[in-house]
């Protein structure tokens, strides 16, 4: 079930994330949160617990110059509230993979999160 207190809290992290604020974002993490990336149906990157991911995010928010999640739709799945995401980004540095300082990544994707304790417990991205 998706609650307004649930709903805004997703709202508060993603609005935290957009604008680079990791500890708008942290405030809201249950202390022992679990991270994970997807990507192409693979875990890429996971992590355990407020410093873990606190380091993860500080790292994340020097790669891109500008960023922004647009939640599109909500749903229930099971005990959880899966969001629909329209993501862009603009990168501020060069990657491996060759994306260039300057490029605009576009890409649709979705959120689970979990909550525990009135906190988000559980973020798992999907790309």
């Amino acid at each position: 079930m998706i609650t307004e207190e649930s709903k805004q809290m997703i709202e508060n992290y993603v609005e935290a994330y957009n604008s680079f604020q990791v500890e708008g974002m942290i405030k809201l993490l249950h202390k022992d949160i679990l991270f994970r990336n997807f990507s192409n149906g693979e875990v890429n990157t996971e992590t355990r617990g407020i410093e873990a991911f606190r380091e993860l995010a500080e790292q994340s928010s020097k790669m891109l110059s500008s960023r922004r999640q647009t939640i599109t739709n909500y749903s229930a799945v099971d005990d959880k509230i899966e969001v629909q995401i329209d993501y862009e980004g603009i990168m501020a540095v060069d990657l491996p993979n060759g994306l260039k300082i300057g490029d605009r990544l576009e890409l649709k994707g979705k959120s689970i999160f979990g909550i525990k304790e009135g906190k988000l417990s559980l973020i798992e991205d999907y790309s």
